[in-house]
C-alpha cells in the first residue's frame, strides 16, 4: 500500500507530453479540481510554463519529452510521431519517475508510453483522449488530413483511396508501441485508436451528443469538456456593452497552421466586424488596422463569449471553448485531430470547416458570412453549450479516481 494512502491522502500523478498546450492544460484543469485534503497531486511534463502553472498547487517533476516542433513536423508529414527508440526511452524515464513519486494512480494525455510503464509498475493508468479517437466512436467517414501528398495527387484522388489504406495506416502508427510492449512481455494493443485509448480507464473530455459512442465498455467514460483560459486582459475596446459591429475572435493556438492567418485577416477586413487576435507568440500580425486588436494571449472564454463566431484551428481546445460559450466556430483544420474535432462540430451544425491548406480569403469570407447571417449556427452552438453544462468534469473525474483505486484495493485484499 502506497505511503500516501497510509497517511490518508492518495497520490495522483499527471503526465503530459507537452506537444500542444491543450495536452498540458487539460490535465492541469483536472489537477486543480482535486480536493487537496484527499489528494496529493503531482505533475510531470517537459516544461512548466508559468502562463499555465502559475499558482497551481502541484508538485512538479521534469520529464524528458521530444521537442514539440519536431513532433508536430512529423505529424504534418504523415509520419509516426515516435519510433521505438523514443518510446523505449520514455518508458525508462517513467519507471524512474514512478520509483521516485510512488503514485497510486497515473493520468496521462498523449503520453503513448504510459500503457507500458504503468503495466510494468502495476500502477492504474487513466488515459485522457477525445472521443473522436475512440474505436467505438460513431463516424460517417474519416476526414483526410492536410498532407503534402494532396498537392501531388489532388484532393479527390486522395479522398477516394484514403479509407482503403486507412487500416494499414492505423496499424503502422501503433507498430513502435507494440514492439516496445513485446520487449516487456505485454500483448499488442492493436492499431492507432486502441493505442490512444489504452488504459485501465479511458476518459473522454467530450459529451455524447457531440461525439457519440457505440458499444463502448464500462471502463470508457465521458467527463465533459475541459476548458482552460489564460489569465490575460481583454482590450479596453472589447466591451460587451459597446455598440457597433460584431466581434470575431481569432486564434490558431499552439498547433494551428499559422500560414493561413493572413488569409483570415484579409477575409475579415472585407466584412463589417471587429477582430480580436491571440497569436500565442507564433506569428506577428503586421499593419493591424484600428478594428483589429492583437495580443499574445487573451482570456479565451471572455473573447468567445463576446464574439459572433470564433476562428480557430478547429481542434477541441478552442473549438470546445467557443461552444461552451454558445458561440459557433469557423475551423481551419490541418492535422487529423483538428479535422476529427471539426467534423464533430459541423455534424452538430455549430460551425463551418475550411481546410487550412490552400485556404483563400474568399473561402474564409464565404464561411464567415454564413456564420454571421444564419442564426442556426448560433442556435446549434447554444444547444451544445447546454449539453456541456450537464457534465461536471471535476465531479466525474474524482468519482472515477476513487472507483479505480477502491477496486484495486479490493482486489489486493482478496488476493492477500
Amino acid at each position: 500500500m502506497a505511503e500516501s494512502i497510509r497517511h490518508g491522502r492518495r497520490r495522483v500523478l499527471f503526465v503530459a507530453e507537452s506537444v500542444t498546450l491543450s495536452q498540458v492544460v487539460r490535465l492541469l484543469v483536472l489537477a486543480r479540481s482535486l480536493d487537496r485534503a484527499r489528494w496529493d497531486v503531482h505533475f510531470a511534463a517537459g516544461a512548466f510554463d508559468e502562463l499555465c502553472f502559475g499558482g497551481a498547487a502541484v508538485t512538479r517533476h521534469p520529464l524528458p519529452t521530444e521537442p514539440a516542433a519536431r513532433v508536430l513536423r512529423r505529424v504534418s508529414w504523415g509520419r509516426r510521431p515516435y519510433e521505438r527508440r523514443t518510446l523505449r526511452r520514455y518508458v525508462a524515464s517513467e519507471l524512474a519517475l514512478f520509483e521516485r513519486v510512488r503514485p497510486d494512480v497515473v493520468v496521462g494525455d498523449f503520453r503513448l508510453s504510459l500503457p507500458v510503464s504503468t503495466a510494468v509498475a502495476r500502477v492504474p493508468h487513466l488515459a485522457l483522449v477525445n472521443a473522436y479517437w475512440s474505436p467505438f466512436a460513431v463516424r460517417e467517414r474519416w476526414p483526410v488530413p492536410d498532407h503534402p501528398v494532396l498537392a501531388w495527387l489532388g484532393q479527390s484522388t486522395v479522398e477516394r483511396h484514403f479509407e482503403t489504406v486507412l487500416p494499414w495506416m492505423l496499424r503502422h502508427f501503433a507498430a513502435p508501441l507494440n514492439a516496445v510492449r513485446a520487449e516487456y512481455g505485454l500483448p499488442p494493443v492493436g492499431g492507432l485508436l486502441e493505442m490512444l485509448t489504452a488504459g485501465d480507464r479511458t476518459l473522454y473530455p467530450d459529451v455524447p451528443a457531440l461525439v457519440p459512442l457505440r458499444d463502448a465498455p464500462a471502463t470508457h467514460a465521458y467527463l465533459g469538456p475541459l476548458v482552460w483560459s489564460p489569465t490575460a486582459a481583454m482590450p479596453a475596446a472589447a466591451r460587451p456593452a459597446a455598440a457597433g459591429r460584431p466581434w470575431v475572435y481569432v486564434t490558431l493556438g499552439s498547433s494551428g497552421d499559422v500560414r493561413v492567418l493572413p488569409a483570415v485577416l484579409a477575409a475579415l477586413s472585407a466584412l463589417p466586424v471587429r477582430v480580436l487576435v491571440a497569436t500565442a507568440e507564433r506569428r506577428a500580425v503586421p499593419r493591424a488596422g484600428p478594428d483589429v486588436h492583437v495580443a499574445s494571449y487573451l482570456p479565451g472564454d471572455q473573447a468567445a463569449r463576446l464574439a459572433a463566431f470564433v476562428v480557430c484551428n478547429g481542434g477541441s481546445s478552442t473549438g470546445y471553448q467557443a461552444l461552451a460559450e454558445g458561440t459557433p466556430v469557423l475551423g481551419l483544420p490541418a492535422n487529423l485531430d483538428q479535422h476529427l474535432a471539426m467534423a464533430a462540430i459541423e455534424r452538430r451544425g455549430a460551425g463551418i470547416g475550411v481546410r487550412a491548406r490552400g485556404a483563400t480569403p474568399r473561402d474564409v469570407r464565404t464561411a464567415a458570412t454564413m456564420l454571421l447571417s444564419d442564426a442556426r449556427y448560433r442556435d446549434a452552438a447554444r444547444a451544445v453549450a447546454a449539453e456541456f453544462r450537464a457534465y461536471d468534469a471535476a465531479t466525474r473525474f474524482a468519482a472515477i479516481l476513487h472507483e479505480t483505486l477502491d477496486a484495486g484495493e479490493a482486489r489486493a485484499r482478496a488476493q492477500a
